[in-house]
């Protein structure tokens, strides 16, 4: 794979090229932005490949649940539906996407609605949900939205300004994308991470006057769940293991159940992984299932009978000065 993106170098003038035109045209106007007079909040990146979207969305939604009327509008990456849902009881993974459902799930007292085409999705969701304030998932390179808050993660292991676009590297856009953030969320940090190491980063980033930057940690839980029990982790030492993932870099939860000294059999999927039949056969076939919640959303309706077979493993998301980046957002939010 990584021998053929070499020899696809050549191609990465003319997709460059292509997306800073794309770019150039909405930045002088000749393409079209929507704007709108109510607060909406764009969580999205610039490479492709998971940079820790989803525990940001759910971050927003904790902060702002609580005072606000909260919606969050995703594509619904890989469902087996079309157009404008909004989260209902009769549906599923498979209708809303994993990370929509995921949501859906966790938080009863949010909208979320999925659909391709933002303009329509936020009209929709004005004209019969009213919220206070809107949260695009994955759309910063959706330029017919202008949202009013923009915040562009990058992956501490894989930041965007040590790479190209595609289809040699992992780049959507050229990195002068960047211009269009209000916050840069440096994700997926090690709790190590030092302030001079910090400092380099931040002086990597250039960032513009408007811009702040913030540093991120993913930690792991040390009890693992499911619908109707948690046990700890250590349970599981002595049972046969399997670890099925369909995300798009497993290498830091692996990392985890090894330093926990838990023995597994790895089962990688590619990212957002729809499940075959025959696979789901394979996986009834194990002793113990661990996942994450993301393909635990994905997985369960075929574990009903069961249950304390499969299992996922919570994670939690913590942000360097949040204080002050919660101020910044709700300051916005109360502008309108």
């Amino acid at each position: 794979m990584k021998l053929l993106r070499k020899i696809l170098f050549p191609i990465v003038p003319i997709y460059y090229l292509v997306t800073w035109l794309r770019n150039w045209l909405y930045d002088k106007g000749w393409k079209t932005s929507k704007s709108y007079e109510f607060p909406i909040i764009c969580v999205g990146n610039l490479s492709t490949g998971g940079t820790g979207k989803t525990p940001t969305i759910e971050y927003l939604i904790r902060l702002l649940k609580q005072h606000y009327k909260v919606a969050t509008l995703s594509r619904g990456y890989k469902r087996e539906s079309t157009g404008f849902l909004i989260g209902s009881p009769e549906f599923s993974a498979k209708i809303l996407g994993d990370e929509p459902f995921q949501f859906y799930k966790k938080f009863d007292d949010i909208t979320v609605s999925v659909g391709a085409d933002r303009q329509h999705g936020i009209e929709q969701l004005m004209n019969k949900i009213k919220p206070d304030v809107i949260l695009l998932d994955d759309a910063f390179q959706h330029r017919k939205v202008k949202a009013g808050f923009n915040i562009l993660l990058t992956s501490f292991d894989n930041l965007f300004y040590d790479d190209v676009v595609l289809p040699t590297g992992n780049l959507r856009e050229p990195r002068a994308g960047a211009r269009r953030a209000d916050v840069i969320l440096v994700t997926k940090c090690p709790l190590t991470l030092s302030a001079s190491e910090k400092t380099k980063i931040i002086k990597n980033l250039k960032l513009l006057k408007h811009q702040d930057v913030y540093f991120s940690v993913i930690t792991y839980s040390e009890v693992i769940r499911n619908a109707t029990e948690k046990i700890e982790l250590q349970q599981l030492k002595g049972k046969r293991i399997s670890l099925v993932t369909g995300i798009a870099n497993p290498e830091p939860l692996v990392t985890y159940l090894k330093s926990k000294a838990i023995d597994f059999e790895h089962l990688k999927y590619k990212d957002h992984h729809v499940f075959s039949t025959s696979e789901i056969e394979v996986l009834k076939k194990k002793e113990v299932i661990l996942t994450t919640e993301k393909d635990y959303v994905r997985l369960v309706d075929n574990f009903k009978d069961r249950n304390s077979q499969l299992y996922y493993l919570p994670i939690s998301f913590q942000i360097d000065k949040a204080k002050v980046l919660n101020e910044r957002i709700r300051n916005f939010v109360d502008s309108f």
